[in-house]
């Protein structure tokens, strides 16, 4: 039988902003290769993958269209859309996701979905020429978690500017690269950007993902737990972010754009 397969535009409250992620709830399970396969026909920056359990939790798996990925924010927050808009879960209730990275919960909150994620700080380190050079802007901080770099820049203005090389920027062992300043836009702390040709995905638009370790870091350099990032992509989208001790409870809006299905 044909499986449902969605688009849904995440961290937006509009058509054709935020970030495009792919949903996909097939009609048995899948092998790996059938996903990666299903996630390069899609081209989004990830496809979501899932299946319901019998304990009434969900298995999510997130690929984008070359690599399985072991965390993905907007993906995920676009399922519990879809899942609470279809019908498969009722409204209101939490929907729990069995996932790479652990269960992770998603609720409806003040107009929201929020999802409890767990925090990924990133440790300083000394920042090699290569990354600055890629780049093409000096950073003021550079570190690294478990999946991403993180370099933080002057200002946001800087940020918006910059046009990294692309055939450096893949060389840089990671995920991904998150740049990162100080706001000048009002109702913002921090803007960001995310480069990942590692993961097959030049820039991503908004990566909820990202702000597991933007929350920590600018938690810290801010001095306050409550914070609103905003993803300065061409497309732009914006996350709220609240730090929770070990957890970073990260909210946003999503709009399903195309609803149809899988045939294979």
């Amino acid at each position: 039988m044909p499986g449902p397969l969605y688009l849904v535009d995440a961290f937006t409250d509009r058509p054709f902003s935020g970030n495009p992620a792919g949903i996909c709830l097939p009609d048995a399970d899948r092998d790996h290769l059938w996903m990666q396969a299903v996630a390069a026909e899609m081209n989004q920056a990830e496809t979501a993958f899932l299946r319901p359990r019998s304990d009434g939790d969900w298995d999510l798996r997130w690929f984008t269209p070359t690599v399985e990925v072991d965390l993905c924010g907007h993906a995920t927050l676009a399922s519990a859309h879809v899942l609470w808009e279809s019908g498969r879960m009722p409204a209101g209730q939490p929907v729990r996701f069995h996932t790479r990275s652990g269960v992770l919960t998603c609720t409806a909150a003040g107009g929201q979905i929020e999802m409890d994620f767990p925090a990924e700080p990133a440790t300083p380190i000394q920042a090699p020429a290569q990354e600055a050079f890629a780049l093409g802007a000096a950073p003021t901080f550079v570190g690294r978690n478990r999946m991403d770099m993180l370099v933080v820049l002057d200002s946001a203005e800087t940020l918006r500017q910059l046009a990294p090389d692309m055939g450096l920027v893949v060389k840089i062992k990671a995920r991904g690269v998150i740049v990162t300043a100080r706001s000048d836009r009002p109702g913002a702390d921090f803007v960001s950007r995310f480069f990942a040709p590692q993961s097959g995905v030049a820039e991503d638009p908004v990566t909820g993902s990202a702000h597991c370790c933007l929350g920590p870091y600018w938690r810290d350099v801010l001095g306050k737990d409550e914070l609103i990032g905003y993803q300065a992509s061409k497309r732009g989208g914006t996350v709220a972010v609240r730090c929770v001790g070990n957890r970073v409870i990260l909210g946003g809006t999503a709009v399903t754009v195309v609803e149809g299905v899988v045939r294979l």
